[in-house]
This record gives structure tokens, sequence and C-alpha cells, in this order.
């Protein structure tokens, strides 16, 4: 006779083994596109779990000061929400370095632990949670973004950047063509204690050779 006991391993086995079919079909119908982007496969590495529409990026806790970034992913009309798409964003920390913990592999090795994914629902919204980076290198800081579309196409967008940044140049104030349509330069307001920014994106707006 069958009980729970026996068959809960057998249940736990077959939803592993769906989602990670699910993940892999993805990875394979992946499609960079937009010209080269050295590490942009860390938006594949998701892995099996489920992503939401919010999440915390490491630091965010013990950092200051604090953000939450928002916005809405719009189709390629730029009026409808896009559903489905993961947007993986990283940064430095305080200090303008990618810090690891000692274990890091393949792209993490440059990008760090600070970073996660999201994945827009039907009104194709998303939030972040973390904190301001540093900067290097006499770079504004900045925020790193890489799309994957729900057809496989993954591509870079322009940084976040935040308006009170004195090392901005004029050239990145006023970029008339930035990747995801809209130039990423953040104009922060105070809400509840944390800093706030919103940017919207149009899939595909900007991106070379994307059709």
């Amino acid at each position: 006779m069958y009980t729970l006991r026996t068959i809960l391993p057998l249940l736990l086995v077959l939803l592993h083994s769906h989602f990670g079919l699910a993940q892999e079909k993805s990875i394979q119908n992946a499609e960079l596109v937009g010209g080269p982007c050295e590490g942009c496969e860390a938006v594949l590495d998701f892995g099996n779990g489920e992503l939401s529409a919010t999440d915390t990026l490491p630091g965010f806790e013990e950092n200051k000061p604090k953000l939450k970034i928002t916005g809405t992913i719009y189709k390629n009309d730029g009026e409808t929400p896009a559903e489905g798409v993961i947007l993986f964003i990283h940064h430095t920390n305080r200090e303008g370095i990618y810090p690891t913990r000692g274990d890091a592999k393949g792209w993490e090795r440059g990008y760090g632990y600070i970073h996660g994914w999201i994945k827009t629902g039907t009104d194709g919204r998303y939030t972040f949670y973390t904190f301001k980076p540093g900067s290097y290198s006499q770079n504004p800081a900045h925020i790193h973004p890489i799309i994957l579309e729900p057809n496989g196409k993954y591509y870079w967008l322009s940084s976040y950047l935040f308006d009170d940044d004195p090392l901005l140049s004029d050239e990145e104030r006023n970029n008339k063509s930035p990747r995801g349509g809209s130039n990423g330069i953040l104009s922060l307001k105070k809400e509840s204690g944390i800093w706030v920014g919103r940017r919207d994106y149009t899939l595909g707006k900007n991106i070379p050779n994307y059709e």
C-alpha cells in the first residue's frame, strides 16, 4: 500500500526533474543579442528556485544609503507590460569593489556576490532593494542590469546611474540612445527612510541587431 511517506520522495524527485528540464530548455534557447557581453550569461544562472518581482541584494541591511529601485518593463511597443522578463542586477560594495566570498566560480569571480534576479509578473513591474555602490577608476557609481526575455534573448542595458554623482560625464547625461530606452540616471527621493529611484525599460529599445 502506498502511503504519503512513500509517495512524497517520488513527488519531490519528479518536481526537481521538471524544474531542472525547464531551466535547461531556457538556457539552450538563450541567444545573446546586442553585441558582446562578458559575463552576461549570469542572467541565465538563476537556478531552480522560483523568482519573484521583488528581490533584496546581499548587504542591504548593513549598508547605507539604502536604495529601493523600481519600475516597469514594457514590450517592444513601449506600452504593454512585459510578463516573465528576468532582470539580473549586480554592483560593487561601498568601497567600489566587486567582493567575492572566496568560492566564486565563472562569472561571479568578476561580478562578486552583490547581485540578484527578478522576474516580472503580469503588470511588468520590478523592484529591488540594495545600497548605493561605490565608484572605481573615476567611473561614476553604477548598477549593471542584464535582461533575459521569455523568448530567450538576453543582453546588457545601460547602467543605473545617480543624478547627484559629480563623476557623471556630459556624454552620460545626454545619452540619446540608451539601451533599454532610458538613460538610467536616477533622481532619488527619500521615502520612509529609503532613497527611491524609478526607471522603466522597453524591450529591444536601442539594442543593435535585436530583430
